[in-house]
């Protein structure tokens, strides 16, 4: 659980519910406070400022000073503020990205994704097929996952057994706007184990368990042998869970294979693919699920290694 001071410093900070209506806008400059004093901060930026950051904060200082006045921010309130940040920043590692957390569970992660969705849609050429549907990276990505070659196992061979009864076989093609085949594109791919877990967080699963790189041969194709996932509450030992804990929220998340594929000339793409079957489709606590991703996992020929089938073939769009 979130550290103990931690906790003390966000229940100190927190002031006593209303009982029968919550706090009200602040009805503009008529607040009281000094309507000029935001215009100053922004003011204070320098002519050889960084481009985009000088495009983009004056409407953070803006949102940042109103949400204050708006609620009535107390010194308390904000010093667990930054607490509860820095505890995401001290909690944060090369395996486990805990402040990524707090940005899904507020939803951030999956509209700034949105966002991006939207340019590519606009940039697409007018009858083109549609470019696989993008979704959030997650805070559990790790760089560098072995390199496999196609029709191979990301399951390790000392949990195969364990994990018999989810062994899937993984197929489908890599495929630009017109239909034509994407050769030697990268697909990394990684979900967590039917505990829940995924392998950094488990001591008991080997380094980079469920997790690897594959090239798409002449074809577009790629294979491989992983499992079909299994629903997972995210980890509440942190920041992350304290928040969902103080807003009476459920931390659980779809059963989903996360995928990242990179091929030169088009843009990278990062995605899930959710089990269609799975009971919180539509409430995934980071609200990253989408329609188009959904998809079936086929019982599998008991001649056939493995227990399920999941075929897929992803769009790229040109870069």
């Amino acid at each position: 659980m979130p550290s103990q001071v931690l906790q003390d410093s966000i229940k100190a900070g927190a002031a006593p519910a209303p009982a029968k209506k919550t706090i009200q806008p602040s009805p503009g400059p008529s607040h009281g406070y000094d309507p000029n004093f935001t215009d100053q901060v922004i003011a204070a930026t320098g002519p050889n400022a960084h481009r985009r950051l000088a495009q983009v904060m004056p409407s953070l200082v803006r949102h940042l000073h109103d949400f204050a006045r708006e609620v009535n921010l107390t010194v308390s309130e904000w010093k667990a503020a930054v607490d509860f940040i820095n505890a995401a920043g001290q909690m944060s590692n090369d395996k486990r990205n805990e402040t990524q957390l707090v940005c899904d569970i507020l939803g951030l992660e999956s509209l700034v994704d949105e966002i991006s969705s939207k340019i590519l849609q606009e940039d697409a050429s007018p009858g083109s097929i549609a470019s696989t549907p993008s979704a959030i990276l997650g805070p559990f990505y790790r760089k560098d996952a072995p390199v496999l070659p196609n029709g191979s196992s990301i399951v390790a061979p000392e949990t195969k057994e364990a994990f018999s009864k989810d062994l899937t076989y993984f197929s489908g093609r890599v495929l630009d706007n017109k239909g034509d085949p994407i050769p030697d594109a990268v697909i990394d791919i990684w979900h967590t184990a039917p505990n829940g877990m995924y392998e950094q967080q488990d001591p008991d699963q080997p380094e980079f368990n469920l997790r690897g790189r594959f090239r798409t041969d002449t074809s577009g194709r790629y294979s491989l042998y992983c499992l079909r996932p299994a629903p997972y509450p995210v980890p509440d030992d942190g920041p992350g869970g304290l928040l969902l804990k103080l807003l009476d929220r459920h931390p659980w998340r779809p059963a989903h294979i996360h995928v990242i594929i990179i091929a030169n000339g088009f843009r990278p793409l990062t995605t899930q693919l959710f089990d269609k079957g799975d009971k919180y489709l539509k409430n995934d606590t980071v609200f990253a699920a989408k329609e188009g991703l959904e998809v079936d996992f086929i019982a599998r020929p008991e001649n056939e290694d493995g227990n399920w089938t999941l075929t897929y073939d992803f769009v790229l769009s040109p870069a």
